[in-house]
């Protein structure tokens, strides 16, 4: 089967490659197949070390499909079954499923140790200096490719009336968006709101504040298609990064906003949402960034300003939950997935996909496999 490969960490192009094969089918596991995947920016993340992640594999995480196989002991789920994938799925048993922080289970991190994937050693294999036997999957899952093997509880039913493109964004960075100002910040009526970054994820935080009730909602980004487009989804305002400050005194006397999300996972503009975030305020930090990239701030500020700072893991709530809410909220047209989807691209296109995020020209690019 085909699937997009990272060879080495650091490379910024990927492989299509038809030599691939999902590997680890058997009791506690579905096979499926990949209709649609989104690109998030945690792929990319992953492809330049900045996150964590054995090589070579699979990059994708947010997809939906079809289930092709069910292994023994697999309850709910059969044959034909419209999926989206769960990246992060809950174990039920660690201290964290049971306090009910099931977004903080570990269980799913630890299939990323093990190879989703295998070459079957043809001749391209053969011909190629890069070729691996062994290849892992992006998050345990690895959506850029025809088929993946998942642990059964990756594989959530969706109804038939949600397209796969649409379950596929819900899969991670709608979640994540909607989640990290309902659940996280829990946003309240008639406060106000700055969100920086205006990708996918930062575009639907500014969804979540708009469902709040916050009055106003002051988008950050240096793209201007970006900063056109979050006022479409429901922002009051949208700035350059450099015109931050001037937002802050206009719209707050210079206080700080009510809410702060910082939506890049960088230390730099997790410095700039504190400083924009009243005293008193919410900071939340929705962005992945790197393990040595330190955010500073000193011991009387932390104290004196009692400000809080809030990070939100993969919508900071139970994410099955979060995605029957999500789905509801698409179905009544309160919330408005298709428009995210900018761009599409084939397997085949997919470095296309990856220039379209780095040059921020796309909220989200939807590979068709």
């Amino acid at each position: 089967m085909r699937a997009a490969v990272l060879h080495e960490i650091g490379q910024d192009k990927l492989e299509v490659l038809d030599d691939v094969e999902a590997v680890g089918f058997g009791p506690g596991k579905v096979r499926i197949r990949i209709r649609a995947t989104g690109l998030c920016h945690s792929d990319v993340s992953a492809m330049s070390g900045v996150l964590p992640q054995p090589a070579p594999f699979v990059p994708g995480h947010e997809g939906a499909g079809e289930i092709l196989d069910v292994g023994d002991g697999v309850t709910g789920l059969s044959v034909g079954q419209r999926v989206l994938l769960c990246w992060l799925p809950a174990c039920g048993a660690c201290p964290a499923c049971k306090r009910g922080q099931t977004q903080l289970c570990l269980a799913g991190f630890m299939n990323a140790g093990t190879p989703n994937f295998r070459r079957s050693g043809g001749a391209s294999a053969a011909a190629s200096a890069n070729a691996s036997a062994d290849v892992f999957g992006f998050a345990g899952t690895g959506t850029f490719a025809e088929e993946v093997v998942v642990d059964a509880g990756c594989a959530v039913p969706i109804p038939d009336d949600v397209p796969f493109d649409i379950a596929a964004l819900i899969g991670c960075g709608v979640t994540t968006g909607l989640g990290a100002a309902i659940n996280t910040a829990q946003v309240e009526a008639g406060s106000s709101v700055a969100v920086i970054g205006c990708g996918g994820v930062g575009i639907s935080a500014i969804q979540g504040a708009r469902l709040q009730g916050a009055a106003q909602i002051v988008a950050v980004d240096p793209v201007g298609s970006r900063r056109e487009a979050a006022l479409r989804f429901g922002a009051t305002e949208a700035v350059a990064p450099d015109a931050l400050a001037d937002a802050k005194q206009r719209i707050t006397g210079g206080e700080g906003f009510d809410y702060v999300f910082e939506v890049v996972g960088k230390s730099a503009t997790a410095r700039t949402a504190y400083e924009t975030t009243r005293r008193g305020g919410t900071l939340c930090v929705v962005g992945a960034g790197a393990l040595d990239d330190f955010l500073q701030l000193n011991m009387f500020e932390l104290f004196f300003d009692e400000k809080r700072i809030l990070p939100s893991m993969y919508g900071g709530g139970d994410v099955l939950r979060s995605y029957e809410r999500t789905i509801a909220l698409w179905r009544a047209g309160r919330i408005d997935l298709a428009s995210l989807i900018t761009h599409r691209v084939p397997l085949a296109g997919i470095n296309d996909a990856l220039e379209q995020m780095r040059t921020g020209a796309a909220l989200r690019t939807c590979i068709e496999i």
